[in-house]
């Protein structure tokens, strides 16, 4: 495996484009795209942030009301709640940022899904591994959903041209 040329990896862009135009645009996926980039985006810095939370010393730290620590379960379930309202009742179903917030809100639901579990909170513990195995498993499912297996094998196509120089 070589060095990518800069007219190669152009060609390759343009083949994911076209990809994503057919398989997402073209069949109306966008707002689906939106949720599971969004979703993806919020797990990565939800975790990173509880983790910056645990060290200490960082800009982050726990939320607490009246000395009761706040999960961030609580934003994502009034995330959850209120696209669903926007999208249902309101009308705004198709709206990019009503789909954002509403993978935002999975995110930090799914993250604090072995609180669900054992009704405790067993986030730094083992049993903690839980909340990432069923985020990691909605992501898998919801990216075979929501980009199909058409998408995955085009893509891993024009990644194959790219690495192999054709």
């Amino acid at each position: 495996m070589g060095v990518v040329r800069l007219a190669d990896f152009a060609r390759f862009v343009e083949e994911v484009s076209e990809v994503f135009n057919a398989h997402i645009v073209d069949e109306g996926k966008v707002g689906a795209f939106v949720v599971l980039v969004s979703f993806l985006i919020a797990f990565v810095g939800v975790r990173m942030i509880t983790h910056a939370v645990r060290r200490g010393g960082s800009l982050f730290r726990d939320v607490r009301v009246a000395g009761t620590h706040v999960h961030h379960l609580v934003p994502g379930i009034v995330l959850l709640l209120a696209t669903g309202y926007l999208a249902f009742a309101a009308g705004y179903g198709d709206r990019p940022v009503v789909a954002a917030l509403f993978g935002i809100g999975a995110a930090l639901t799914l993250d604090e899904f072995a609180l669900w579990l054992h009704l405790r909170d067993v986030y730094w513990e083992r049993a903690g591994k839980r909340s990432v195995d069923v985020v990691l498993a909605a992501a898998a499912v919801g990216a075979l959903v929501v980009l199909g297996l058409d998408f995955w094998e085009a893509f891993l196509r024009a990644s194959a041209r790219l690495f192999q120089g054709e």
